[in-house]
């Protein structure tokens, strides 16, 4: 692959907050040495009802043996997230600044909303979650598409010190149903339908069964808040003279005829437009206490359960704040775009909260990149000029494999920075990335985190880092990464294990809503005094942390512990395959072998000798314990609508079992059965 590794553009690197590893090693080092004092000084650009006491700035107990766990950061201060990210920029003179620009599903469908439009707003849907009884600690859940509304339900709750509870809105009423009896929300936000590329879903109905499923199970949701979102055809299938507006413009005949379809319940559902009419565009803020708790997400359990995964007021606040501002490398007059749903954490964080308490300027994009042409994300990136793109490695796989002409009709000159979220890149992603997105002169960050750390705890800083394909670098300020052996032993310069945390930084999570014996138990208990991810790693002869993969999704064939992202990465070096994905499968003498699935590029034959060449690319770059058992032709992958590949479901195909479960967060249910009907009859295990 030629370099193995790459340094910063030196342009880039001049204009960098953080612009040598001398600098970098420094502030770490005070951050590390000096925790309240590092993080004193970042709290400085906030507002502080009531400052934190100075003595007891942060404190924490990592250890199940000595009690219990607990994480407390600027005890005694009192504020208001969404008083911090929009009253105080607006009186910072950001008023008319541009909060974000919205592009739709369809491209003649977009708009714009300013900081201080943007707190009128939160103001009054505040004021709209007040009329209904919602006060602080009640829980509010959104089910929401990418629209501006829902990061005015988040800062609206925020204000009044309500806990929102956002869901992806592609679950299925079952899984939004679990989440919304878990948390006891109150109020339910959610729009009544979105265009995902030519497909239309019907939240409100979706919600509606939803509820439904919640009252049979003892719980009621006293109000549901319905945005009219929906132009009622795809752009391919009607062209109705939108001109910027979010909700599109339709005559009134064709709205009331589509809303008379819409299920409605009078005791219960209100639209969004109508309770917002009167509504004030003045609500005073709640102060709140620095652990108070801002939001909940909730994250898949190992036992099925999902986990209510709590983030507190302040910590998250300036965790936030400052790995954008580093990470990205954000500055005055840029424009950063993250394409994540907000349904996720990297949406929280880095969609709404980090880059508003910057002043930042975003891109909110509804869409998806192959619609209505697979080069939706470079027409963006040029037409708003934009300088930080932040998205998934399956996305860039995915634009890889129509090859580079459709990056070449755009201007991407105005990036700076490109990151990636959600698993470890691949090194041939990583290289395309660079050179065709980035043009060899941006940085790539390659970013690890989880829902339950609130931001990056691993990265590369933009102008600062070397970096190595694949690897996710150093950690972030304030964070202590630790590799551990299976039986808790700290492993000291290069080697492979788990990867834990031996203190906390502002932004982890607290606690799992209602049930901290869980999170105890999750988090801590398997290694007492550090917080486990769950994820191995490996350190590098230089000090490099490489993110393996999941520990559950690690296989010990023959004695030999390996990682699934290890030979995926193998796999996709090929020129032939465009993406790859393994899974584990028991072995009656090996124990457990790999199990892979491959999709090819366009204009590629999946054949026998395409499978040899797979087999034999892995035994040369791993070893010949490593070579897998099945390689099937995989025309697709089962990916969610936020692009993550559902290991679970390829699992049950390589054992050929059909009880596969809820598939209905999948963006291509069928690509299920022309999976199972592609598995290799001759698979002898």
């Amino acid at each position: 692959m030629g370099k193995t590794v790459y340094n910063p553009d030196p342009a880039l690197a001049r204009k960098s907050y953080i612009s040598s590893m001398a600098q970098y090693e420094d502030m770490y080092k005070k951050s590390i040495d000096s925790p309240d004092e590092f993080w004193s000084d970042v709290a400085k650009q906030f507002h502080w009802e009531t400052p934190a006491n100075p003595n007891k700035f942060y404190s924490y107990n990592f250890d199940v043996t000595k009690g219990p766990i607990f994480i407390k950061w600027m005890e005694g201060a009192t504020t208001n997230i969404c008083y911090n990210v929009l009253d105080r920029n607006v009186r910072n003179g950001l008023g008319d600044k541009i909060a974000f620009y919205w592009e739709g599903n369809d491209p003649e469908d977009y708009s714009r909303l300013t900081y201080k439009k943007l707190l009128e707003e939160v103001c009054r849907f505040a004021n709209v979650l007040k009329s209904r009884g919602v006060k602080k600690g009640d829980r509010v859940a959104v089910y929401m598409p990418m629209i501006l509304e829902l990061v005015v339900t988040m800062l609206a709750c925020s204000r009044i010190g309500a806990v929102h509870s956002v869901v992806f809105a592609g679950y299925s009423s079952d899984s939004l149903a679990e989440r919304m009896l878990d948390s006891k929300c109150k109020v339910l936000v959610t729009a009544d339908g979105v265009w995902r590329g030519e497909k239309l879903l019907h939240l409100k109905e979706i919600c509606d069964a939803a509820m439904e499923r919640c009252k049979k199970l003892g719980h009621s949701v006293e109000t549901c808040v319905v945005v009219k979102h929906l132009p009622r055809l795809s752009a391919s299938q009607e062209r109705n003279g939108t001109s910027g507006d979010v909700n599109g413009e339709e005559s009134p005949e064709k709205r009331k005829a589509y809303d008379n379809k819409i299920p409605w319940n009078e005791d219960r559902d209100v639209w969004w437009h109508e309770e917002m009419e009167d509504a004030s565009t003045s609500c005073y803020p709640v102060w709140l206490a620095a652990e108070d708790p801002l939001f909940m997400l909730y994250t898949s359990g190992s036992t099925g359960k999902p986990k209510g995964v709590l983030h507190s007021t302040a910590g998250y606040l300036l965790y936030a704040a400052t790995t954008f501002k580093y990470v990205f490398d954000y500055h005055r007059g840029d424009v950063y775009w993250c394409t994540a749903d907000v349904g996720w954490i990297t949406g929280h964080t880095y969609v709404v909260y980090g880059p508003l308490a910057n002043g930042a300027t975003s891109v909110m994009f509804e869409g998806t990149p192959f619609y209505p042409e697979n080069d939706r994300f470079w027409k963006i990136v040029d037409k708003y000029r934009v300088n930080q793109f932040y998205t998934a490695p399956t996305a860039i796989r995915a634009l890889m494999k129509f090859g580079d002409e459709p990056v070449k009709k755009h201007s991407l000159s105005s990036l700076t920075v490109l990151g990636s979220v959600g698993e470890p890149i691949n090194p041939e992603a990583w290289m395309w990335y660079y050179k065709v997105i980035g043009h060899e002169k941006c940085s790539i960050v390659d970013t690890f985190w989880q829902t339950e750390t609130g931001g990056h705890v691993l990265t590369p800083l933009p102008g600062c880092t070397p970096m190595k394909p694949g690897s996710a670098s150093f950690p972030f300020f304030g964070v202590l990464p630790v590799l551990v052996d299976e039986n808790g032993k700290e492993i000291t310069g290069p080697g492979e294990g788990y990867l834990v945390f031996r203190r906390p930084w502002p932004g982890i999570m607290r606690t799992l809503f209602g049930n901290h014996e869980r999170f105890e138990t999750t988090y801590f208990k398997k290694f007492p005094g550090y917080y486990c991810t769950g994820d191995g790693a490996r350190r590098d002869e230089d000090g490099y942390l490489w993110v393996t993969g999941r520990v559950d999704d690690m296989l010990n064939v023959s004695g030999h512990l390996l990682s699934t992202a290890e030979v995926e990465s193998a796999l996709v070096e090929h020129p032939s395959v465009a993406e790859a994905a393994v899974v584990s499968h028991t072995h009656s003498i090996k124990g457990e072998c790999l199990y892979c699935f491959i999709t090819p590029n366009e204009g590629i034959t999946f054949n026998k000798k395409l499978v040899d060449e797979l087999k034999r690319k892995v035994r040369e770059k791993i070893g010949p314990f490593a070579a897998p058992e099945v390689i099937q032709h995989a025309p697709g992958l089962p990916k969610t609508r936020s692009g993550k590949i559902m290991r679970r479901v390829l699992r049950k195909i390589a054992q050929n079992d059909r009880d596969i479960g809820d598939v209905s967060t999948l963006a291509d249910e069928s690509i299920v059965d022309v999976l199972f009907q592609n598995r290799p009859s001759d698979a002898v295990f």
